[in-house]
């Protein structure tokens, strides 16, 4: 099968999805070109590599969401901050991160189902809780960890550990998971 054949049965797919997954993948865009764009136009000056690598990054994981590019978008974007960014809590940086989280939640909804599948905005649903619960705990989390890293306490990296794992643990409960018997 040629690159134009590909693409051709790959159009045809997307013409045929429902509008669900069209919405998800949608939402993949959005959020990620506010996750490239809010560290973009910061004061500080963002590795020219990180807009470079996540473009692509971006537009492969809104096409294959099964991909690993989208692990690595999510990867990228923090690191081009990791590396010249601000070391305090700022608005840029949550907005920045709940981004990233519903990149992240979109990708793996996507992911799950072929670019062709028909399924019902109800399938949506399961999902709602546990992404308004991570979107709503990211900032709290970040200004909670910024405070504990400023007291300069024994033991705050334990303590940032067990905010975290408390965060998972609320999430996976959002989601309807049932401990393993």
């Amino acid at each position: 099968m040629t690159v134009a054949e590909k693409i051709t049965l790959w159009l045809a797919q997307v013409r045929a999805a429902g509008r669900a997954v069209l919405l998800m993948r949608l939402v993949i865009a959005f959020a990620g070109a506010v996750a490239l764009i809010v560290p973009s136009v910061q004061a500080w000056d963002q590795v020219d590599l990180i807009p470079i690598l996540g473009v692509p990054m971006l537009a492969a994981t809104v096409v294959l969401p099964d991909s690993v590019l989208g692990t690595l978008f999510v990867l990228v974007v923090p690191t081009g901050w990791f590396m010249r960014g601000p070391g305090e809590v700022s608005w840029s940086l949550a907005v920045t991160a709940i981004a990233l989280v519903i990149v992240h939640l979109a990708t793996a909804f996507t992911a799950q189902l072929p670019s062709y599948a028909r399924i019902h905005r109800n399938a949506l649903q399961r999902w709602w809780l546990p992404g308004a619960v991570a979107v709503v705990l990211v900032p709290v989390v970040a200004v909670a960890a910024a405070l504990v890293e400023g007291a300069h306490l024994p033991g705050t990296l334990l303590i940032t550990v067990a905010a975290l794992s408390l965060v998972t643990l609320t999430i996976w409960y959002a989601a309807g998971q049932k401990p393993a018997s």
